[in-house]
């Protein structure tokens, strides 16, 4: 499992803080830690916004600080994801500096500029919507417009420049050099359709390959908010991402929570590529950004939005939701639980950010996305420590459980359709043996006629028979079966 933390909302001193609250992390079952953004940055939107992609911000500590982290997290077992966010830099870089102030700067064509906005064929429309007008800004010094995928202080590189590849290679190899494992990669698809703009082999998927070439083995994990159908271009053969972020899988396992049925996510693992060798599927519930919908059809992502968005207050965008998960079920820990099993039992690896694991609440009354970038809330967290069946307690024991079953297939599993709708199950087959694991979507109770050898995990103590499998209201179990 993967614990996704934000090093200054996790715990206050920022990368010392990180290193003194790890076993709390290795506690609940994760074998590895994905930090967010650390650089140096003016924190405009989450660390995002990047000055220098080499440099550890001060407001977190110094390269000692992170050099120290990682090699505590090495000697725990943890691996380190570190964010890669080269699709854009802050407009505070060097390089837009320069960039900005003469035609004749070496950094002027590191950026994407245009005399007059116009319809681009990368960038389709803001991010943001409703937030930034355009993906066009207009620079007085340059006096041209300047492209922003995201925010107007966001600038794009134009990631197919040699120059910029090259210094994306450094940035690979120095954070390696300093004890990263792996990499998570921003915005991955607005980087390849931009890399096929200066060389269109492959589509501008070569990038990844030349991105893969730098991590030297290291796992590469992509934030690909894309259909299914796109997956095997990002994959390749294995050798280009090693993870897919999969928004597809997470869309439709919002619609089935909304619709208490599980028939989404039977259609989302249906449609899903198997990967290749060595590559997997990285799902969640959370992450540090909204709840993004797009991928939903209009009418379904109405009923995304109705179940668990009433307020427009709690919407973004025009297709997400800035909420916590806690809030958005109820503050129901049986429900909370059961979505984390859910999410858990998916073919792939299980990511869980930081403080969903207490059930923490969200913060409505700031801005877009901070409502749920709040700080994490220890006080919760130590006392669901001492509280037998808490919400902390139940996911320990979900990704405890996984793990021991770690000989699992990482990269498919069959979904098992049943009479009631609200029960998914997900088959994952081992030679003779297999796991089959329920969840029940709904608040009812269920039964199911399936044979089986012994109970692996329940969320409750369930009368022992042959065949009878009952389902608590939001239950769930992993059976041992033939």
């Amino acid at each position: 499992m993967i614990y996704q933390l934000a090093p200054g909302a996790f715990a206050d001193g920022g990368l010392s803080g990180i290193r003194r609250r790890l076993d709390h992390i290795r506690a609940l079952g994760a074998d590895t830690v994905w930090i967010q953004p650390f650089y140096v940055s003016p924190y405009r939107d989450g660390g995002f916004d990047v000055v220098d992609h080499r440099g550890v911000s001060q407001r977190f500590g110094t390269m000692a600080d992170f050099d120290e982290l990682a090699d505590r997290c090495h000697q725990l077992g943890l691996r380190v994801v570190i964010g890669l966010v080269m699709q854009h830099t802050s407009s505070a870089h060097p390089w837009f500096r320069s960039a900005r102030e003469t035609p004749t700067s070496p950094y002027r064509d590191f950026y994407v500029w245009a005399h007059e906005p116009h319809e681009d064929e990368v960038v389709k429309q803001p991010v943001f919507a409703g937030v930034e007008d355009s993906i066009w800004a207009y620079d007085d010094h340059a006096g041209m417009y300047y492209r922003h995928a995201f925010y107007w202080h966001q600038p794009d590189l134009d990631v197919g420049h040699p120059d910029v590849r090259a210094d994306i290679g450094k940035t690979v190899r120095h954070w390696l050099d300093h004890g990263a494992d792996g990499f998570r990669v921003d915005a991955v698809p607005h980087m390849v359709r931009q890399a096929a703009v200066r060389d269109g082999r492959d589509d501008g998927f070569w990038i990844l390959d030349e991105l893969a070439g730098f991590a030297d083995g290291a796992p590469l994990m992509g934030e690909v908010d894309s259909p299914p159908s796109s997956y095997d271009n990002y994959f390749g053969n294995g050798d280009r991402l090693s993870g897919i972020l999969d928004f597809w899988t997470n869309n439709l396992l919002f619609l089935a929570l909304a619709r208490r049925d599980a028939e989404p996510l039977r259609r989302a693992m249906r449609q899903q590529p198997e990967p290749p060798d060595g590559c997997t599927y990285l799902n969640w519930l959370r992450n540090q950004d909204e709840l993004n919908l797009a991928l939903l059809a209009d009418d379904e992502r109405a009923e995304v939005m109705a179940a668990f968005a009433p307020d427009e207050n709690m919407r973004a965008y025009g297709r997400g939701i800035r909420r916590r998960i806690a809030p958005m079920l109820d503050f129901d820990v049986r429900r909370i639980a059961m979505a984390h099993a859910t999410m858990i039992s998916l073919p792939g690896v299980p990511i869980v950010r930081y403080g969903e694991e207490i059930g923490m609440d969200e913060d409505l009354s700031l801005p877009e996305r901070e409502a749920v970038r709040t700080p994490m809330d220890w006080a919760a967290a130590e006392r669901q420590e001492l509280e037998p069946g808490s919400l902390l307690s139940r996911i320990a024991q979900l990704v405890r459980s996984r793990h021991e079953l770690g000989g699992l297939p990482q990269r498919h599993a069959e979904p098992v359709a049943f009479d009631q709708p609200s029960v998914f199950g997900v088959l994952h087959r081992r030679g003779e043996d297999a796991v089959l694991m329920l969840a029940n979507l709904a608040d009812e109770e269920v039964h199911l006629e399936i044979e089986h050898e012994a109970d692996l995990l329940a969320d409750q103590t369930y009368e022992k028979t042959e065949k009878d499998v009952v389902l608590g209201g939001y239950g769930y179990r992993w059976l041992r079966v033939k």
